[in-house]
């Protein structure tokens, strides 16, 4: 057993550690490998910390790991299940390496009593902020509508970077921040595994995209995972982002997929047949 650092080249071994983690264990799904890929090459993570993610290794395989979400004060610690005698080790180098200046905030199941009391014990309270789940099967095609005038192609990179960075920009309303779309801009990690049948967006008549859905899909897993997903505002009440959305669903179950997770709690994806899966509570160490 070892202990290392991140380094870069540790990234698809950091994949498949999650990938493994969630077969064992569907109580971590709210950390998945899509998780990973999309924080990774997300604008806002802070890269300048990647040494601080810790890794355990048994002959060169991950078995656990500690990650910061985006940046540190909020992060994920688990182990497989043959290394659970790790957690002390592993939850001591959590705080101590990726807290920031209000502590750290670690999202726990609300049907996993064991960590909950681990948590306590280890002088974490509960907190009011939370994280919830969403899932539907994937038995059936979606069906939806396209309006017209509008199409939905795929999105490829580099050659599409600046219209997909824009309808980011303007979908999650940050329009007018000029700042905000030159940071995204600048930003030119790209996830490895994104498959670009999977990464679509809805384009108007001038071509350009008004609506977006990325799904993931990895074909040792039973499940897509979606994120992100946004309609500029203009664009909105028009079935723009449940297309996107049905679209690449019903691309990831030709692939394999037999359900799809989303963190949301958003009526979106409930009208879109999406039920409850899971729901998380942080527990804080300040």
């Amino acid at each position: 057993m070892k202990f290392k650092h991140y380094i870069h080249a540790d990234y698809q071994a950091v994949c498949d550690f999650l990938i493994a983690l969630n077969h064992q264990d569907k109580t971590h799904i709210n950390w998945n490998w899509a998780r990973w890929e999309w924080m990774y090459a997300h604008p806002y993570f802070d890269r300048t910390q990647v040494h601080t993610i810790g890794l355990w290794k048994d002959n060169g395989i991950v078995v656990a790991a500690a990650i910061y979400d985006l940046y540190h004060g909020e992060a994920f610690c688990a182990a497989l299940e043959d290394y659970g005698e790790l957690f002390p080790e592993i939850s001591e180098y959590t705080y101590r390496n990726l807290k920031d200046d209000k502590g750290l905030g670690i999202a726990v199941h609300d049907g996993d009593s064991k960590m909950q009391e681990r948590m306590l014990n280890l002088g974490y309270h509960k907190a009011e902020q939370t994280e919830t789940i969403l899932y539907r099967d994937l038995e059936q095609d979606l069906d939806y509508q396209l309006p017209d005038g509008f199409k939905i192609r795929e999105i490829h990179f580099p050659e599409d970077n600046l219209a997909y960075q824009t309808v980011i920009w303007k979908g999650f309303d940050h329009e007018g921040d000029a700042a905000e779309l030159e940071k995204m801009l600048q930003n030119k990690e790209l996830p490895p595994n994104r498959r670009p049948e999977l990464c679509l967006a809805a384009a108007n008549e001038t071509g350009e995209f008004v609506a977006h859905c990325t799904c993931w899909y990895d074909a040792r897993t039973d499940y897509a995972y979606v994120e992100p997903v946004c309609t500029i505002p203009n664009y909105r009440g028009k079935g723009l982002g449940k297309a996107v959305v049905c679209e690449a669903l019903n691309r990831c179950k030709k692939l394999g997929a037999q359900k799809a997770f989303v963190i949301s709690e958003l009526e979106f994806y409930q009208k879109l047949g999406f039920m409850n899966h899971s729901h998380y509570t942080f527990y804080w160490h300040k």
